[in-house]
């Protein structure tokens, strides 16, 4: 079963957010209360239509997304090491969606 089988991108569910697929349960929502210390069992007795394997997808694609992340260099320069730094450009993974409904796509 690949990614794309248990991770949906669905305007019309949750704004778009990624989800489990056939749920409206973000990928978010997943990664945040593993980070609090919740279990693998914790969640699916929480939300008993989820399963390991869709738990695994939500962190594979986590991964997934910040490994194809891109850093932009402005140019600043820290004080102290007089090296530039950078600010992390959103990955390019879908076009934005304005609240007017239009779409922007990033260019080059």
């Amino acid at each position: 079963m690949t990614l794309t089988d248990r991770i949906e991108i669905n305007p019309r569910v949750m704004l778009g957010k990624p989800v489990i697929r056939g749920t409206r349960i973000p990928v978010e929502l997943i990664l945040r209360k593993l980070s609090e210390g919740a279990s693998e069992a914790d969640l699916i007795n929480a939300y008993p239509q989820l399963t390991g394997e869709d738990i695994h997808a939500a962190m594979r694609f986590a991964a997934d997304t910040i490994a194809h992340e891109e850093v932009v260099f402005i140019g600043k320069k820290d004080a102290d090491t007089n090296r530039d730094y950078g600010v992390r450009a959103p990955p390019r993974t879908r076009p934005a969606v304005h609240s007017a409904g239009m779409t922007s796509v990033p260019t080059k």
